[in-house]
């Protein structure tokens, strides 16, 4: 191994340039040349590849984001789009990939690992929707920062003994509206697991009034059936008969930005170190994760096979606590 290049992809999410610091330097430790492939796939289609040195990763630890930048690109979903990439990877002559980024990242890296190049993939989405990782990059900022949201919101909420709904990002997948709600203290938490129509939110919310609480916050994950929009719509149309109004927050982007948290920088270290470990160990085709507290490894043909399941014990936990 001499020459390995790194891609982020999809969403961005703090951690990530902590991820790539970490290949650089590990990598050029090894004696390798390392290049960074800007803009994601659709840069590697265009051959977008500049080389890394220690000192270009320097002081990006600590900044949000990706320093390599990403974009969608739907012409790497074709096969004629994967043809051109891995065209560039060997026209830089190129013998390995590491890809950091959640689910449609990964499936990419496994597209151009049945093309026979050697790819490994790190688990980095605030959505933790990645099989193979119980918790990604830029998972533990993303709900920081929802819950100092919350928090915020509560003082408001109390003072004037309001409902405020908090609208959090995930696409399909709850983990972040219902660790948000266990963790913040809401009294109603509605993700796409488990569909809650705005009536049985309504009744949570007003069952939280007539226990006496001055306030209350329902977090609402934006995949669920009933979003924000759909929550706002139906109390505006039937707030005189459920008495009492909703205030609406979308988090939205809000939670991708910002400067990572100690976890995040942590993990986004070992997981890239890990990687650079994998190719040196002559191993491709999986992807490096963090499981039951331990970095493990996890075939990509596995990752891309398998949807991850949240545990809905947790929502039994957010209600029961929420009384």
């Amino acid at each position: 191994m001499k020459r390995i290049a790194i891609l982020t992809s999809g969403g961005d999410a703090p951690g990530m340039n902590a991820a790539i610091r970490a290949v650089v330097r590990f990598g050029i430790d090894k004696g390798w040349d390392v290049f960074g492939v800007r803009k994601g796939f659709s840069g590697l289609i265009s051959g977008d590849i500049v080389p890394l040195q220690v000192l270009d990763v320097g002081g990006i630890i600590q900044q949000g984001g990706t320093m390599l930048g990403s974009a969608r690109c739907h012409e790497f979903e074709t096969a004629d789009g994967q043809m051109k990439a891995l065209s560039q990877l060997i026209r830089h002559e190129l013998e390995a990939l590491i890809v950091i980024g959640g689910n449609g990242s990964q499936a990419g890296a496994y597209a151009l690992s049945q093309l026979g190049f050697s790819i490994v993939g790190v688990a980095s989405t605030i959505d933790n929707d990645l099989y193979g990782s119980d918790i990604s990059i830029g998972v533990d900022t993303a709900l920081n920062v929802s819950l100092e949201a919350m928090d915020r919101l509560k003082v408001t909420a109390s003072s004037h003994h309001r409902a405020f709904l908090v609208e959090v990002m995930g696409r399909k997948c709850g983990y972040l509206a219902l660790m948000a709600g266990i963790a913040g203290g809401a009294e109603v938490v509605i993700i796409p697991e488990v569909e809650t129509d705005p009536e049985t939110a309504a009744t949570e919310l007003r069952a939280a009034y007539d226990k006496g609480k001055a306030s209350a916050i329902m977090v609402v994950a934006e995949g669920a059936r009933y979003n924000a929009e759909e929550m706002a719509q139906y109390f505006q149309m039937h707030g005189e008969r459920l008495g009492f109004e909703l205030r609406v927050t979308k988090l939205g982007y809000v939670q991708r930005g910002g400067a990572p948290g100690s976890f995040d920088r942590l993990l986004g270290t070992r997981l890239g170190a890990e990687a650079t470990e994998q190719l040196a160990r002559g191993k491709h085709g999986v992807l490096v994760g963090h499981l039951k507290g331990e970095i493990a490894i996890t075939p990509l043909a596995e990752v891309v096979a398998n949807k991850k399941v949240l545990d809905l014990n947790l929502l039994k936990l957010a209600r029961v606590l929420a009384g």
